[in-house]
């Protein structure tokens, strides 16, 4: 256990520091309020009025941040294989490979039926 006191004394202050701030800021920080401070706030031009729910994202978001996570997905088990190459060898190489292919193939597919593209 006295291996983990370390990170747990630095759980312990990094989160005594985020409630610290977080109480701080509400307690020091100016209470004026007005209609301005509560808009929202669009690059200064005047915010568009929007339908209850929030409006809607086209699909065309969720494709592309779904391919973000897959593809980021694969450098995260990419990674061990790539450090401990020599140590694995061949067997490294082809399960790499095993791995690579089929998101290569979905890569493709995607590719190909034009979910890269953003208009």
């Amino acid at each position: 256990m006295e291996l983990y006191t370390p990170v747990l004394a630095l759980l312990i202050l990094a989160s005594l520091f985020a409630i610290g701030s977080v109480a701080m800021s509400a307690g020091v920080g100016p209470k004026r309020y007005n209609r301005a401070k509560l808009d929202s706030y669009e690059c200064g031009i005047e915010p568009t009025p929007q339908p209850v729910g929030g409006g809607r994202f086209p699909v065309r978001y969720y494709i592309t941040a779904m391919l973000f996570i897959v593809f980021d997905i694969e450098i995260v088990f990419l990674y061990p294989i790539a450090v401990a190459f020599d140590a694995m060898g061949t067997f490294a190489l082809v399960e790499m490979i095993l791995f690579i292919v089929p998101v290569f193939v979905a890569y493709c597919y995607v590719w190909r039926r034009g979910g890269l593209d953003w208009d």
